[in-house]
């Protein structure tokens, strides 16, 4: 388990699992979602939110998507912040994940 920070001041957190970590890994959530500028707003949540409810239309039996939606995504406490936190928190869960995978080979 890890703890993003969600706003500037420290004083709102979530908890992100590992399962939620391979859920956005598995339906590349983070894939082209941050324009050129790599800039993190509340427009670039708002995408992900869109993109995700157009996941969950199409797909009505994942129920790890729905678990991450409801337990993170749209958590009240959700913001661009936060957001950033999780990218820069699923960026460097996917390199230990890599380097893993090279030692065990």
């Amino acid at each position: 388990m890890f703890q993003i920070q969600t706003n500037s001041s420290g004083s709102r957190h979530l908890t992100i699992t590992e399962q939620q970590l391979a859920t956005i890994e598995k339906y590349a959530l983070f894939r082209d979602l941050i324009d050129s500028h790599g800039i993190i707003n509340e427009s670039v949540l708002d995408k992900l939110k869109l993109n995700v409810r157009s996941l969950m239309e199409s797909d009505t039996e994942c129920t790890d998507l729905l678990d991450l939606c409801r337990e993170v995504l749209f958590h009240d406490n959700m913001k661009a912040f936060g957001l950033q936190q999780l990218v820069t928190l699923y960026v460097n869960w996917i390199q230990t994940q890599r380097e893993l995978e090279i030692q065990e080979d």
